[in-house]
């Protein structure tokens, strides 16, 4: 049992993840484990009633729950990891956010929006894309270039609610049960202390550093994000190769006598989804533990490291996509009923692997940069 994701529970998530599916939002019942669960605690700051566990303790129940159902995966991992966004803010922020239990956030990150300067704050328009779990949020993070014109700078920025339009967009072929819609903010005040400038978090030196004196809220921004964002790929990697071996004793071959399990072919096939998830299990933990080094031993994380865990959750990524592919090239027509799960783990790993911060050109150019000391945009996602 971790952070209350039981066996049990992930059982459930496979049940439901038809209807979740077909909602294209997590089903109710399961909205409702997810909070009993305690889960969206987990990195929750201890005064405001959370665990405030260490970072890494996020990875193991959000790969869990995804042998279950992805979309559920990635958008619970979300909304516990806004809660953890949410203790990067101003104090007065951070009352105000953490005094909704649970606090659920959606969290387009893109800056597609600007906040204009004003006394006591910013006013805030725009649009953003990819808001997931906004269908049952109650309070949404957004990314906007902020301040006066001649001093903008990136911001994210906290927002009630009440204050954001939903707009109805999330017709895709994979990670249906995101709810990842657009959110439409029109000329909405927004308070100063619920601004957190980019490049702080990007350091970890967010105000909620300090405030919380604990390693977890100095992690930098892009590692956190991206290698929570993978796990949903390398669960669901790992539930089909579940899924090939048992189906390797009752698969009958068509126009032949015996089963796929007789067959050395997919038995390598097997054994080489095995070793490849067990790399990616050791290259996850490097990662965690080299950033969780460095905190420990109160410097800050450089971007060269920065850029490593960005690859390696790319990595993950990319390799979990891989062995899904591998395993049903062998799996025959009938994985692709809309009733197995396979075809179901393909479509959703296939969106995941389209999140802008995996793509593998551009993390490879950036790590393979700053490793032999070129300069890199400071703009640039590490």
């Amino acid at each position: 049992m971790t952070a209350g994701i039981t066996n049990a529970f992930v059982d459930r998530l496979g049940q439901r993840a038809q209807d979740a599916e077909e909602l294209r939002r997590l089903p109710a019942a399961t909205a409702a484990d997810l909070i009993e669960s305690g889960f969206f605690d987990l990195l929750r700051p201890t005064r405001y009633g959370g665990q405030q566990a260490e970072f890494a303790a996020i990875f193991d129940p959000v790969r869990r729950m995804a042998h279950g159902c992805a979309s559920t995966a990635w958008t619970a991992a979300f909304y516990t990891l806004h809660n953890w966004m949410l203790a990067l803010f101003d104090e007065r922020a951070q009352s105000e956010g953490f005094a909704s239990r649970p606090f659920l956030a959606s969290s387009p990150l893109a800056p597609t929006g600007r906040g204009v300067a004003v006394d006591g704050g910013v006013r805030l328009s725009g649009r953003w894309s990819w808001a997931t779990g906004v269908m049952d949020g109650n309070w949404t993070i957004v990314g906007a270039l902020c301040g006066p014109d001649n001093a903008i700078y990136p911001a994210l920025v906290l927002v009630p609610a009440d204050d954001i339009r939903m707009v109805d967009v999330w017709q895709t072929d994979g990670m249906r049960a995101t709810g990842s819609n657009d959110v439409v903010i029109d000329d909405v005040f927004v308070p100063a202390h619920r601004l957190v400038k980019v490049s702080d978090i990007y350091a970890g030196t967010a105000p909620g550093a300090l405030l919380h004196d604990a390693d977890v809220y100095r992690w930098p921004l892009i590692p956190a994000l991206a290698l929570v964002a993978a796990m949903p790929a390398l669960g669901a990697a790992e539930r089909v190769t579940e899924i090939f071996a048992e189906r390797l004793f009752e698969r009958v071959l068509a126009y032949e006598s015996g089963t796929q399990k007789d067959k050395p072919a997919a038995q390598a096939r097997l054994a080489e989804a095995r070793v490849r998830l067990r790399a990616l299990h050791g290259l996850l933990a490097d990662t965690a533990g080299r950033i969780d080094e460095t905190l420990a031993a109160g410097d800050r994380v450089p971007r060269p490291p920065r850029a490593d865990a960005r690859l390696a959750a790319a990595h993950i990524v990319r390799e979990s996509r891989a062995v899904i592919a591998g395993l049903l090239e062998v799996s025959g027509a009938s994985a692709h009923f809309l009733s197995n799960p396979l075809q179901r783990a393909k479509r959703d790993v296939d969106v995941v692997s389209g999140h802008v911060v995996f793509d593998y050109d551009v993390s490879r150019e950036l790590a393979g940069a700053l490793a032999i000391g070129l300069k890199v945009a400071p703009t640039a996602m590490v």
